[in-house]
């Protein structure tokens, strides 16, 4: 992924620090995650909430306005979470959730991140703010 330039915004932590307290296998999950967003947007800003264990990615240092996804590693699982998850498209239906706008998948495994019908969800929601790109 040569190609990619992440903008990382520090001032609350790093990523490392967001995956720090789960397990090996969730950490490997939430990278391959990371990774997933970074190919689909390879121009994407990251900001982790070292203290929170949360990472948003998006156009912006925003959350609600300029994030369209985030990643929360749990003991069991990784939440990769869409801020404006209602309006996607969720053919397979991966989505879980019940807030008014956020909806989230649970990976739980490598195979997850890897399903096409996630893929999609990333990149649909990449689209979601393109009057801010």
């Amino acid at each position: 992924m040569s190609d990619s330039q992440v903008t990382t915004i520090t001032t609350k932590g790093t990523f490392e620090e967001v995956i720090s307290k789960v397990s090996p296998e969730m950490q490997e999950i939430a990278v391959a995650a990371r990774n997933l967003l970074i190919e689909v947007m390879p121009d994407i800003t990251e900001v982790p909430w070292g203290q929170q264990k949360i990472a948003g990615y998006g156009v912006g240092p925003k959350k609600m306005s300029e994030h369209f996804c985030y990643i929360a590693p749990f003991k069991k699982h990784v939440n990769l979470g869409f801020f404006y998850g209602t309006e996607l498209p969720d053919s397979e239906g991966l989505l879980e959730g019940v807030g008014k706008p956020m909806r989230h998948i649970k990976l739980r495994s490598l195979d997850d991140v890897k399903q096409p019908a996630v893929k999609k969800l990333v990149k649909d929601a990449s689209q979601h703010l393109p009057k801010l790109k």
